[in-house]
């Protein structure tokens, strides 16, 4: 192809896969590729990087490219573990040290969720998967970021919370503590247990694991569907939480009254749930109803691209 030296070398590591990306300065993607998993907090900081570098690897090589010299003039590495500065210190040297590129940015990986949805350098993202972030850029360049590392950093949401609140109910509903929902019958089928009492024993005793919660979310939003009221409360407290967490970055960033951009992702949001995005869209439309919501369609690494770019941009 007769490439020397590209624009971006763009990273968008997640802790179910990493993706890396060659683009041009005009933004042509020369070669992308779909490694493992970037999970600096299991395989260590230069661990999880060398996964990174499998990819980084594969391009060289796809592309014809010398291993001694940078592939781009700027990396552009948007991951998962990148939460505190001292580990965005941490990812960025060891990124600079493997000598990719002329120059290194390293980020939180929901920054490039954020740009793969934006039409512009800045704007909100809101993911909501298994747990839920929230991160944002106001067009001078503030950023607002949350540590998002559970209940500890007052976390609550995303597909395991929805499951552990519904199965809170069902265990209530069947004892006598709460209201009835129809939570009880299904969550204890949906293990292949006849009673909540016969699937909390099953946990205890390591038959079932707690992590499995998040499998109950898609049924928690079909009982809402059905009218069930306490499932439909969990629904709206999680519109409550993707909401409060859009309008913090948004208040920190002097952004509520703005035309601002407002991404949404990850598995929960991406499926658009009815129940759910309405009740996003009501509460937007009381107190930002200028924001304009968007739910993310462009994979990551299309964003880490555009945030490289941007970066070369600027300078």
């Amino acid at each position: 192809m007769g490439v020397t030296r590209a624009a971006v070398l763009a990273i968008d590591g997640g802790n179910s896969k990493t993706e890396v990306a060659l683009a041009e300065a005009d933004g042509t993607v020369l070669a992308s590729v779909r490694v493992g998993p970037f999970t600096p907090h299991l395989d260590g900081v230069a661990g999880a990087v060398a996964v990174a570098g499998q990819g980084v690897a594969r391009i060289r090589a796809e592309l014809g490219l010398p291993a001694d010299q940078p592939l781009a003039d700027l990396l552009a590495a948007y991951v998962a573990g990148a939460d505190f500065p001292v580990e965005v210190d941490a990812l960025t040297a060891e990124f600079a040290g493997r000598g990719w590129a002329g120059r290194t940015v390293v980020d939180n990986d929901l920054f490039a969720l954020m740009r793969s949805g934006t039409s512009k350098p800045w704007g909100v993202a809101v993911v909501c998967g298994a747990g839920m972030n929230a991160v944002g850029i106001a067009p001078d360049g503030r950023h607002a970021r949350f540590p998002a590392i559970g209940a500890v950093s007052g976390d609550w949401g995303g597909g395991a919370g929805i499951g552990e609140s519904a199965h809170w109910f069902a265990v209530r509903a069947e004892d006598g503590r709460g209201a009835p929902t129809m939570l009880r019958k299904a969550v204890a089928e949906h293990f292949g247990k006849a009673s909540m009492a016969e699937l909390v024993q099953a946990i205890h005793f390591g038959e079932i694991a707690e992590d499995r919660f998040a499998e109950l979310a898609p049924l928690v939003f079909e009982i809402a569907g059905l009218g069930d009221e306490v499932a439909a409360a969990i629904v709206e407290r999680l519109a409550d939480e993707v909401c409060a967490w859009a309008f913090a970055a948004m208040g920190r960033l002097e952004l509520m009254d703005a035309e601002v951009e407002v991404v949404l992702g990850g598995g929960v949001l991406r499926a658009r749930q009815p129940l759910l995005m309405a009740g996003i869209e009501r509460r937007f439309a009381e107190r930002a109803p200028r924001a304009v919501l968007t739910v993310a369609d462009q994979r990551p690494i299309h964003g880490a691209v555009l945030l490289g770019l941007d970066e070369l941009a600027r300078r």
